[in-house]
């Protein structure tokens, strides 16, 4: 395999937000990099992320914390709250606090907003994104990694699968396995704020807890809209599109009810998308020759920590940097060694969450949220100690 100092050329398979990340690091590194996407156009779906700062460090090292400013919201306030009574489980500052804890802001912005500015970063220096480019295959050679595609073939130093959960890279890397059902379908959509009527929404990060059902509220575009996320169980789940166009009278139903600000945002939503939430196995390398994963390609987070796409913004920056260091083979190895204890553990905590916030076991489920409160009015410390992990973790600062 070549050597990292010698002219490389780089491959990409998805340009979502973390194969848009890990390509601008990689052209920052000197790198030629060229980015795969087997959509016909540049786009994400219309929905919000949350970006801690964890996150926030990475893209402030990549220069894109300025352009963002302009599209972020900036929460009061982390909260948990119940789904009828509205009463605070959680209520943990954000804002000023949160930049002085962790040393980065928090904030909401549009995930169509940061993948714009992703792609024109990765426009201004140098990275191609070719569009309608669909991998089929792959094999590694004596100095690369052939890749097969409709029609042709190309050839890379390294080819890097950041193609999400159904990843055709990992496919093809360690062969067909279908995505494990968790039990739980999301809903997602946003609403302009001036179409929701009779109340007014918090201007937080908010997840309302319910019997096995949750729904997550925040502002974006600088207050202009507000995203929900709605959560349910159900037995079975046979789709497996992010695309799939739900019943907004259905969605309505299922959480009647539930507290004013969350039927109010509800009534005024004229659209929403449906997807089940999958997971898969650990997986038992990330890496095959000149080839390697990133972000839900490897390993797919649930939504309870709001941590999907920081860690793949985490990966991409490890990534960049170890290659940007050291020969292919051993930037591959450490990079599994660094973000695979890191992003299990994550996993774990977001499992946590999902019966935290539908509150299994029933009366104990209750007084667990009910202990959670005590713990935030009397003992914040064991709130932090679990949020320090998360937020606290800085990746710009590990010697790599």
């Amino acid at each position: 395999m070549s050597n990292v100092h010698q002219p490389c050329h780089i491959v990409v398979v998805g340009a979502g937000i973390g194969g848009l990340t890990l390509a601008l690091g990689l052209a920052k590194q000197g790198f030629q990099v060229r980015v795969f996407e087997q959509s016909k156009a540049l786009s994400e779906v219309g929905a919000g992320l949350q970006l801690s700062p964890n996150a926030m460090k990475v893209l402030r090292s990549l220069g894109l914390d300025t352009a963002l400013e302009s599209h972020s919201f900036a929460p009061e306030y982390a909260c948990i709250r119940d789904y009828k009574s509205g009463s605070y489980y959680l209520r943990s500052p954000l804002g000023q606090e949160v930049i002085n804890r962790y040393g980065a802001p928090y904030w909401h912005v549009h995930r169509g907003d940061l993948h714009a500015e992703l792609v024109q970063a990765c426009y201004a220096n140098d990275v191609d994104i070719e569009l309608d480019h669909k991998v089929l295959g792959y094999r590694n050679e004596r100095n690369g990694a052939s890749i097969l595609l409709e029609g042709k073939t190309e050839w890379a130093d390294l080819l890097i699968g950041a193609d999400g959960i159904h990843s055709k890279i990992r496919e093809l890397m360690l062969g067909i396995e279908a995505p494990l059902f968790t039990g739980q379908v999301a809903w997602r959509g946003t609403v302009p704020v001036n179409a929701i009527k009779n109340v007014q929404v918090q201007p937080d990060a908010t997840v309302w807890a319910g019997p096995n059902q949750h729904v997550v509220t925040y502002y974006l575009k600088g207050g202009e809209l507000i995203n929900f996320v709605a959560v349910e169980e159900r037995a079975e789940w046979l789709q497996e599109s992010w695309r799939q166009e739900g019943d907004v009278k259905d969605l309505r139903q299922k959480f009647s009810g539930w507290h004013p600000e969350v039927t109010e945002i509800l009534a005024a939503c004229e659209s929403s998308f449906v997807w089940a939430l999958n997971s898969r196995p650990t997986l038992s390398k990330w890496s095959d020759g000149a080839v390697t994963l990133l972000g839900d390609a490897c390993h797919p987070m649930l939504p309870f920590m709001a941590q999907g796409a920081a860690m793949a913004i985490e990966d991409a920056y490890v990534l960049a940097n170890l290659l940007g260091k050291g020969s292919f083979s051993q930037a591959f190895n450490d990079y599994e060694a660094i973000r695979k204890p890191r992003v299990t553990a994550i996993q774990q905590l977001s499992r946590e969450n999902a019966g935290l916030y539908h509150m299994h076991g029933g009366l104990t489920g209750q007084l667990k949220l009910k202990a959670l409160s005590l713990a935030s009015r009397y003992a914040p410390s064991i709130v932090h100690s679990k949020l320090d992990s998360v937020y606290g973790y800085d990746v710009t600062s590990l010697t790599l």
